[in-house]
């Protein structure tokens, strides 16, 4: 009986075009993490289970991967990045001069529904800034992330910046209780903006203010924050902070479309000030390709507080907007095909090849299945090759290798030694 192993729900198969696809978005965004002055990091795919649970509570405990090691100790595989770098910089970076930034790409486990967009085991590309809470570090942090997505060819793509500071402080003006605005939050991250009013008027709070968050919300104008929080005196430095943030990224990092969304509710617990998302239209409900903040956790980890703030970008809703924009990837081409005529002419093959390989640099192959010249250059051209060299008896008598333009078809000759030393001689 034959056994047939499934893959595991919730995982993927990577076949090399995709891979060659998902290699080149990586390339370009760490291309443009080190435009920006951020340097690599890498941390472990599993922790220890307490590092999550301090982060996000025991619920956390339903959408991760945990289990114990044969030392009895309890692990969990990571189901995101930032803890794990936070843990790593109290530990090992606090010292360095700041701000630091830093940026990664990891595999990450969620024991979550699988659908489009959304798997079990996916990979995260993300950054953290330390040090700086200045109104241009922000500001420069939110157009990293859109100079990411702009790099890669997507062009509807829409940035919306909003406040937690700024949204705490409603609460307060609405007199909400903690547990109100734990209801309320499900809601306004949904955009459900009439069942947020009519919890609002259930219970029974100012109809003026409501109508005004609700004005808030919906027309995202930053003026209704001043008649909102016009008893609040600490409010006004951080709505100039806010709009001084937006100015910076309009009229000076030249991003147009930046929308006030004080509807953003990412993880209200550690999460501080400024907050951004970014969505792409195309993908429908599951829009959100990119999203992140002004937080604090190092504190929680053990480390000394300190200004910090970064960002996660959903790598498979990245390409899937690309597919959605119908962008184009660049083809991955073997620069040269070797075929040896003849069995005797084999070795003589892989002399050639290790030239390409060792001494240019060339990526290359072999025929390694001893097949005719007709065979030999449809799988060549399968695999996209740029140039197919022909050794036989015949060539090696005169010293010259047969080189034939796999895209034009143009064939000719050239001596052993003139091609070792210039290959680019087609």
């Amino acid at each position: 009986m034959v056994v047939v192993f499934e893959i595991p729900r919730g995982t993927r198969d990577f076949l090399p075009d995709e891979m060659h696809k998902r290699r080149y978005v990586e390339s370009v965004f760490r291309r443009v993490f080190e435009s920006y002055g951020y340097r690599e990091i890498q941390t472990p795919t599993f922790e220890q289970l307490e590092l999550f649970t301090a982060k996000s509570g025991e619920s956390v405990l339903d959408e991760i991967y945990e289990f114990k090691d044969k030392g009895d100790r309890h692990l969990a595989l990571r189901p995101e990045l930032t803890a794990p770098v936070m843990r790593m910089y109290v530990d090992q970076m606090q010292m360095e001069p700041k701000p630091l930034k830093l940026f990664y790409f990891g595999n990450c486990y969620r024991y979550d529904r699988p659908q489009k967009g959304r798997y079990r085991e996916f990979l995260q590309a993300g950054c953290e800034l330390i040090g700086s809470n200045k109104p241009e570090a922000i500001a420069e942090l939110i157009s990293l992330s859109m100079d990411m997505l702009h790099t890669i060819g997507l062009s509807h793509v829409e940035l919306e910046v909003g406040n937690l500071k700024l949204l705490s402080m409603v609460f307060d003006e609405l007199s909400l209780t903690k547990e109100q605005r734990q209801d309320l939050l499900p809601s306004i991250d949904k955009e459900e903006f009439d069942e947020v009013e009519d919890v609002l008027y259930q219970w029974e709070l100012d109809s003026s203010k409501i109508v005004d968050f609700i004005t808030l919300l919906k027309d995202r104008k930053s003026e209704l924050l001043f008649e909102l929080l016009s008893n609040q005196d600490q409010s006004v430095d951080e709505i100039k902070r806010l709009q001084q943030i937006i100015d910076l990224l309009k009229n000076h990092f030249s991003i147009e479309s930046v929308k006030l969304n004080m509807g953003i509710v990412r993880g209200l617990d550690y999460y501080t000030g400024t907050v951004f998302e970014v969505k792409a239209p195309a993908l429908g409900a599951e829009k959100q390709i990119c999203g992140g903040g002004e937080y604090n956790l190092i504190g929680l980890f053990g480390g000394r507080e300190m200004p910090t703030s970064g960002f996660a970008l959903g790598f498979d809703r990245t390409l899937l907007a690309m597919d959605e924009e119908e962008l184009s990837f660049p083809q991955q081409t073997l620069d040269y095909y070797i075929i040896p005529i003849t069995d005797d002419m084999i070795p003589f093959a892989f002399e050639i090849a290790s030239v390409l390989r060792r001494t240019h640099h060339y990526s290359c192959d072999v025929d390694l299945l001893r097949r005719g010249i007709g065979k030999a250059l449809k799988y060549a051209n399968s695999r996209h090759s740029l140039v197919a060299i022909l050794i036989g008896p015949d060539e090696l008598k005169k010293d010259v290798l047969t080189l034939r333009n796999m895209k034009t078809g143009e064939q000719k000759q050239v001596s052993i030694d003139e091609f070792k030393n210039n290959p680019d001689i087609m």
